[in-house]
């Protein structure tokens, strides 16, 4: 039988030595994954807070101040404002960054906390992002149909029949309001993801 040609070495009283390469040198150790900070799901958690705070400010705006005071004019301001705003909108460059930035950052973020062993914050990143998927649905599913006939109606100083304000008004208005409660919830659970992810780089911290 062929002797190892590379006996473990002992330390005094008998104790075992580090590993040893054959080439004589120390075998560097490898901490676990979960030992590692993450500083990509911090990022993640941030842009998540900001984009769905944006969100829900937007949507609650139009709640207290837009749809409350353009419901004091009459239906040809009423539309032509609510024409002007979405035009502006869907225009916006800027807004579809954060509007769909909201979803992919809370995903992204619950994805990477996941893959960490991190369950409840993974939880909570996730059921944010789950809350602003049913805020998108409603905006696709309704929202965004309701303008397209408010637009098809063409140039307001040219409309005669009105009949369809009523019906958007009552729809979109209290559709919007789910839209701010379900986003607001969505907020709420990003930053207290966030919270829980900075304790635990806090004690990765610590430990190191």
């Amino acid at each position: 039988m062929t002797p190892n040609p590379y006996p473990q070495q002992q330390g005094p009283a008998g104790a075992q030595a580090p590993y040893q390469q054959p080439w004589g040198q120390p075998a560097a150790p490898v901490p676990p994954r979960e030992d590692r900070p993450n500083k990509a799901a911090g990022w993640l958690h941030m842009i998540s807070v900001i984009t769905l705070g944006l969100m829900a400010g937007l949507f609650f705006a139009y709640d207290v101040s837009v749809m409350p005071g353009l419901a004091n004019t009459d239906d040809r301001t009423y539309v032509t404002s609510m024409q002007q705003f979405n035009a502006e909108i869907d225009g916006n460059g800027l807004f579809a960054l954060i509007f769909m930035g909201a979803i992919v950052a809370a995903g992204l973020a619950a994805f990477l906390e996941f893959r960490r062993g991190r369950r409840t914050i993974a939880l909570w990143a996730g059921l944010a992002a789950v809350l602003y998927l049913v805020v998108l649905m409603l905006t696709m599913g309704v929202e965004i149909p309701l303008n397209n006939q408010l637009a098809d109606l063409g140039n307001p100083a040219k409309i005669h029949d009105f009949s369809l304000v009523d019906k958007f008004k009552g729809t979109w208005e209290t559709v919007n309001i789910f839209r701010t409660l379900l986003n607001t919830a969505a907020l709420g659970c990003a930053a207290y993801a966030a919270k829980l992810h900075g304790r635990a780089e806090a004690l990765l911290s610590v430990g190191r």
